[in-house]
């Protein structure tokens, strides 16, 4: 039990310092707003503090006396001081909610900044669903914290020590009752927040495997449907959804515990107040505007406590998601940009890897060894192997979406490692293995690497890609909807899209990465042919699994577990090289193949 509660203790320090860093970096532009905030919480919580006082005066010097005119005097007295009141509360919830706003914002803008910067291995690292939760989920948790600070725990303190100065002000004796209720509900609220903690950390987790496994079934739905397994995707959803509710209903239980305690100690303590109270009133030690303006101050002090729990229990489920936002925010992408980056280059699209070696982190293996050769401008280079080769991870090694840990691989005699991010996107154009489309319109997706592009280039590439035919069939043309990830065309018409994609940006250095696996054989031919015109002067490498696609290549590399295993043309490897051997006759026969 002392254990549990060491450990308890010690993640709720750690997770405060990460809360509270990471508020003071992004509050610190908005350090007027706050300051006005304090002062109008402070002005309005004084007016509330002077209330009670002013309705004793009324009862004990106009009531029990009889006099009129005191009464209406220190009632509009008290009508102007609820007026402040009011102003002030209000423009402390105004200013706080925008600042509120703002942090959340700002957050979620830092946040989104990071993941951009990630290379793929960090991507890896967090998952999307997770990225999504922190980014969004995450982010409001911590904004309404801030927002219940600004609107109701920054009057808290002052409210209760002030509170207890008016109470003593009023009566020293019937307030020794205090230090009996305060310490009972500083009690029920340590005992209780420190439970609720690791249940909102669960309750974050949970959140992201609702949403990891709720995005795998929506991307894989045909998979699903295919396979008849929706019964049992349902039910691994419904498991899923089950361990969050549990946990919620967990957190809850103890939320609505709090609570009930709270009011009976309310309760009690107002009977309490008022049995001693009477008796004083009755030894003439006191007045009964004293006791009703005690009474007030004890509410006061009991609603700030209340307050303030309302705030203990939000603070844990914050300090987890700050916890989670800054892992992003610390987390460095493994892709590094050069302190002093390479802007100028020759641009003659000459490309050469030396000695390359790549491993993912932890690995006892590395994914490619030993990797060296040259693609030259006017020629094509082609790479193939079988699955798990090592095929996609050497083509992502030259747009740096990975590092090559040990070698360099060197864009016209430069490392890509030194050269400016812009300057390596205008060189290389990358056709990935999975064309991605973004939400908009097929100009919009034409003109993501080319903002100003023309409508005749845009025509020009999906000419050459191919695309022209089906494109010129939408009624909208090049302002035809393109729904996310491209789900409104198909697979063959969105590989051609992102071929065009890459063809509008005309670069010197063209990555195909198997992205001619779903067109056919016809389409196939005809968009080689196209490319060998268009792409004469440029270096070209592709990854292909199709042996038709990269025969006639000026270059084939022949990958095996990571390692070169052949190098030259398809002749020269039919004749010397088993393995491209193998990969050829299991798609062609002996008399193809020649």
């Amino acid at each position: 039990m002392w254990k549990k509660t060491v450990r308890t203790y010690g993640w709720l320090t750690y997770g405060s310092g990460v809360l509270i860093r990471l508020l003071r970096v992004h509050l610190s532009p908005y350090s007027k707003p706050i300051t006005l905030i304090i002062l109008l919480q402070l002005v309005q919580t004084l007016a509330t503090l002077y209330l009670p006082t002013l309705n004793a005066d009324i009862i004990d010097t106009g009531v029990a006396k009889g006099n009129t005119g005191y009464i209406l005097s220190t009632g509009g007295y008290m009508i102007a001081v609820t007026l402040v009141q009011i102003i002030c509360s209000t423009g402390a919830v105004y200013f706080g909610a925008r600042t509120a706003m703002a942090l959340g914002r700002d957050i979620s803008a830092s946040v989104f900044d990071r993941v951009l910067s990630f290379s793929a291995r960090e991507m890896g690292q967090f998952g999307a669903p997770s990225l999504i939760t922190r980014t969004t989920n995450d982010v409001q948790q911590v904004q309404m914290l801030v927002l219940l600070t600004f609107t109701m725990m920054a009057s808290a303190p002052i409210m209760c020590i002030g509170s207890i100065l008016m109470a003593l002000n009023q009566d020293v004796p019937l307030s020794l009752l205090l230090l009996v209720i305060v310490p009972i509900l500083g009690i029920l609220v340590s005992l209780i927040v420190r439970r609720m903690q690791p249940l909102f950390r669960g309750m974050q987790e949970r959140i992201d495997d609702v949403n990891r496994i709720l995005r795998e079934q929506i991307t894989g739905i045909r998979v699903i449907r295919a396979f008849v397994r929706d019964a049992h995707e349902r039910e691994r959803f419904n498991r899923a959804n089950n361990e969050l509710m549990q946990v919620a209903i967990k957190a809850g239980q103890l939320m609505m515990m709090l609570f009930p305690a709270m009011l009976l100690v309310v309760n009690a303590s107002s009977i309490a107040v008022l049995w001693f109270g009477g008796e004083r009133i009755n030894s003439g030690h006191m007045q009964v505007g004293a006791l009703t303006a005690f009474l007030s101050y004890l509410m006061q002090i009991l609603m700030s406590v209340m307050m303030a729990t309302f705030m203990f229990v939000m603070v844990p489920r914050a300090e987890v998601s700050a916890e989670r936002i800054q892992e992003v925010l610390s987390t460095d992408s493994s892709v590094v940009p050069p302190v002093t980056p390479i802007r100028s280059l020759a641009r003659n699209g000459h490309l050469e890897l030396r000695d390359v070696e790549f491993r993912y982190p932890g690995a006892e293996e590395p994914v490619l060894r030993d990797i060296s050769f040259t693609a030259r401008p006017g020629e094509t280079t082609a790479v193939i192997g079988s699955t798990g080769s090592g095929k996609s991870a050497l083509i992502s090694l030259i747009p740096r979406l990975f590092d090559a840990t040990a070698g360099a691989v060197l864009v016209d005699g430069v490392d890509v490692r030194e050269l400016d991010s812009d300057v390596l996107a205008e060189v290389v154009g990358l056709v990935p293995q999975k064309p991605y489309l973004f939400n908009g319109t097929i100009a919009s997706n034409l003109r993501y690497g080319k903002p100003d592009a023309t409508d005749d280039e845009l025509w020009n590439a999906l000419d050459l890609a191919q695309a022209r035919d089906f494109v010129e069939k939408m009624p909208e043309g090049l302002n035809a909807p393109i729904g996310q990830g491209g789900n409104n065309v198909s697979g063959g018409q969105r590989q051609r899209l992102a071929i065009a994609r890459a063809l509008v940006r005309r670069p010197k250095i063209y990555l195909f990465d198997d992205s001619f696996s779903a067109l056919d054989y016809a389409t196939d031919a005809r968009l080689r042919a196209a490319l060998a015109h268009e792409t004469g002067k440029a270096t070209v490498v592709i990854v292909a699994q199709r042996v038709s696609t990269i025969r006639d290549a000026d270059r084939i590399v022949v990958l095996d577990e990571g390692r070169i295993v052949g190098t030259g043309t398809h002749t020269e490897l039919m004749a010397g090289n088993e393995t491209y051997r193998e990969i050829v006759l299991s798609q062609l026969t002996e008399e193809e193949a020649a």
